[in-house]
């Protein structure tokens, strides 16, 4: 006898999205309710989905991977993520994932495998994970995520697709360097048309311009088989790197854009339906398709503002003797501004919303580097420590150590590259674009195993990511490191520089005074150098 508690909760949310917040307080109980009201709601609204028992997503990186493990963890759905990429697939299915994610591994381990790892967890996750609602300790469970390279077949089987394919920016042509490149979601949606033998629902997270929406839907219209139907949904993901997990389980909000359509709003509902099985109904917000894509690109400018706003402070801090940290601390302490996102730092990654601000910083503390280490860097090694574009994760995109490497190559030093979570292949996937120039880079850059052998030799060390082990302040949180808890020993670091060693930190986590007790020269961003003093 098919399972009717999913579909009793679908048609009661379906029934209350005219609701300003989509779900009404009484959907707890629905899902209770008996098989024969569902019979008399379905009679009523003719739902063209019964039921969501499979989802597909398509595309396994930083979007696709964490949001589809939550979602096979937390729901009662079973969830595919297929990728044209083997080599990728085979490391999600492996014990060492493609990306970086504090908890990820152990929840996709216990969603793909069924059960604990191998020789356990890490010290202290356990805790952390259980902190977050998230049993990773139960003996069995049925796997409900998997990885495919077999696209078309997942297509087929499901009756959700999640679009998560790669949208980078444009490297060439009109609106190069600031717009969307949407060939592969073109592509994917080529293909959800060509292979669906049956409706379905089209879920859109990938970030894109407003309306894109509108195109996946004329190309699915005017390619779908005879009698397939498909609903478009707009459901963008707000994941920060670094904090992805407890994102995807606690979310401020989870917003569902459909059209004012009958089948639209039952699309959405459904979807509704599998985040209400760990988010509280009130997070969950539906609204107006176009409102949905566009919701997601307002938050990514509004935040792009307020990390340039506080960038932009820290050159004039620079300038005048004020220290950035405590302008910023002063700033976030009123009620209307708050202190989120008020961290200056050498420039940031990811999709670049405000593309002039970012290469301005990263320009003016490539400018001030060269500019302390006496105008000249030919012949010098500068040590790269960190090259994801922030902390706890792998991500690489767009990240400030790609810059800074280019630009000090270009000034004929030497540059040595340490990440303890991004690996060397990716490292040169980012900065060049086929093996011949990598051989001719190799003279010039190295990536190296350990932060020791980066700045053995060094005249400097531009401290790019804010990795906690690079840090030598005093940590308040009682909380394990991604790192396992290991601290650089910069006392070894300055035995094994040039004289004079100078130290650049762009993220303000080192405590200057100690690393000058050492014999550094320090130069941190927001903050007069030793060339300005406050009384300069």
């Amino acid at each position: 006898m098919e399972d009717t508690t999913n579909t009793v909760a679908v048609s009661h949310i379906a029934l209350s999205m005219a609701l300003p917040n989509g779900l009404s307080s009484s959907y707890k109980s629905h899902r209770k309710s008996q098989s024969l009201i569902t019979t008399k709601i379905e009679s009523i609204m003719n739902l063209p989905y019964h039921k969501i028992k499979k989802v597909t997503c398509l595309g396994s990186g930083f979007v696709g991977g964490p949001t589809s493990a939550v979602m096979a963890l937390k729901s009662d759905v079973e969830v595919t993520v297929v990728d044209i990429s083997s080599e990728r697939i085979a490391a999600w299915n492996s014990m060492v994932l493609p990306i970086y994610e504090p908890d990820l591994d152990s929840i996709v381990y216990t969603a793909r495998d069924g059960s604990t790892p191998p020789g356990g967890h890490i010290p202290g996750q356990e805790n952390r994970l259980s902190s977050l609602g998230v049993d990773i300790m139960q003996t069995f469970r049925q796997p409900t995520l998997f990885f495919s390279t077999d696209i078309e077949k997942a297509i087929d089987e499901a009756d959700l697709i999640l679009v998560c394919v790669n949208t980078p920016t444009k490297s060439d042509g009109v609106g190069k360097g600031a717009g969307a490149d949407l060939s592969f979601v073109e592509a994917a949606t080529r293909t959800i048309a060509r292979v669906s033998t049956r409706s379905k629902i089209i879920v859109e997270k990938s970030t894109v311009p407003c309306r894109t929406a509108r195109s996946i839907r004329e190309i699915l219209s005017a390619n779908a088989q005879i009698g397939v139907h498909f609903d478009v949904l707009s459901n963008p993901e707000f994941l920060a790197e670094g904090t992805a997990v407890k994102d995807l389980l606690f979310p401020d909000r989870i917003i569902i854009g459909s059209l004012p359509t009958s089948s639209g709003r039952q699309a959405a509902a459904l979807l509704a339906a599998i985040y209400s099985q760990w988010v509280p109904e009130d997070r969950i917000i539906t609204m107006n398709l176009w409102s949905a894509e566009l919701s997601k690109l307002a938050a990514n400018a509004m935040l792009a503002q307020r990390i340039s706003s506080v960038n932009a402070l820290s050159a004039i801090c620079e300038a005048t003797g004020a220290n950035v940290e405590e302008v910023s601390h002063a700033c976030g302490l009123d009620s209307r501004i708050g202190p989120g996102m008020l961290k200056a730092g050498p420039g940031f990654g990811g999709r670049q919303v405000l593309p002039n601000s970012n290469e301005y910083q990263k320009l003016r503390f490539t400018k001030r580097i060269i500019s302390c280490l006496y105008h000249n860097l030919a012949g010098k090694k500068l040590a790269i420590l960190g090259f994801a574009f922030k902390k706890n994760t792998s991500d690489t995109r767009e990240s400030p150590a790609i810059t800074f490497v280019k630009n000090f190559v270009s000034e004929k030093a030497h540059v040595a590259i340490y990440d303890p979570k991004v690996g060397e292949e990716q490292i040169w996937k980012e900065l060049v674009s086929d093996k011949e120039d990598r051989e001719n880079l190799k003279c010039n850059i190295e990536v190296c195993k350990s932060a020791y052998a980066a700045c053995d030799g060094a005249d400097a060390v531009v401290v790019v990511t804010e990795w906690d082990e690079f840090s030598n302040k005093l940590c308040p949180e009682k909380r394990i490191p991604a790192d396992g808890g290991r601290k650089l020993d910069w006392t070894r670091v300055a035995a094994r520089m040039r004289k004079p060693s100078f130290v650049f930190d762009g993220r303000n986590i080192l405590d200057a005074a100690k690393l000058e007790a050492l014999g550094f020269q320090v130069e941190a961003i927001g903050r007069a150098g030793r060339a300005q003093t406050l009384w300069g």
